[in-house]
């Protein structure tokens, strides 16, 4: 089941790397902030780090609308970690190594790569009471969101 506009984030508890290692989270914590999700495909793809390089190189625009991003794929929150470090990323990452959050957004593909079960690339946008203000999931892992919409989005937020 796709999640759309108007719906509530659905609950789904993921990992991300914290002080002390390991530690979940749950996408229903994020009530209190405005927060772009973004899911990508794979840790040190192309597509995916000029996506996030982007992001990172804006950071400003979204810290500026009050807003923070958070980085969601499939693998490992220790790969994910490596990755940031690498990259020098600034904004989290959360690891859906269990599959919960793309179940519950309904944002996987079947198969992409050879590979089953890996997150469509995907944008949303919550409020402050973490309902979806803007939607976009894309079968082509190729696209990139639009990340002057989703800014404009949050600036009306």
């Amino acid at each position: 089941m796709a999640i759309n506009v108007g719906d509530a984030a659905p609950s789904a508890e993921l990992v991300r790397v914290g002080e002390n290692g390991p530690e979940k989270v749950n996408i229903t914590s994020l009530k209190g902030e405005k927060t772009v999700l973004l899911f990508f495909p794979l840790v040190g793809t192309g597509v995916c780090e000029a996506e996030l390089c982007s992001v990172r190189d804006s950071i400003s625009k979204y810290n500026d609308l009050d807003s923070k991003v958070i980085a969601i794929s499939i693998d490992s929150p220790f790969a994910q970690g490596l990755w940031k470090e690498k990259e020098n990323f600034n904004f989290d990452f959360w690891s859906d190594f269990n599959k919960e959050a793309i179940t519950a957004f309904g944002n996987a593909h079947e198969e992409l790569a050879n590979l089953k079960g890996v997150s469509k690339r995907s944008a949303f946008v919550l409020d402050k009471d973490a309902v979806v203000q803007y939607a976009w999931v894309s079968d082509d892992p190729k696209q990139l969101p639009n990340f002057d919409e989703i800014q404009e989005k949050l600036a009306n937020i």
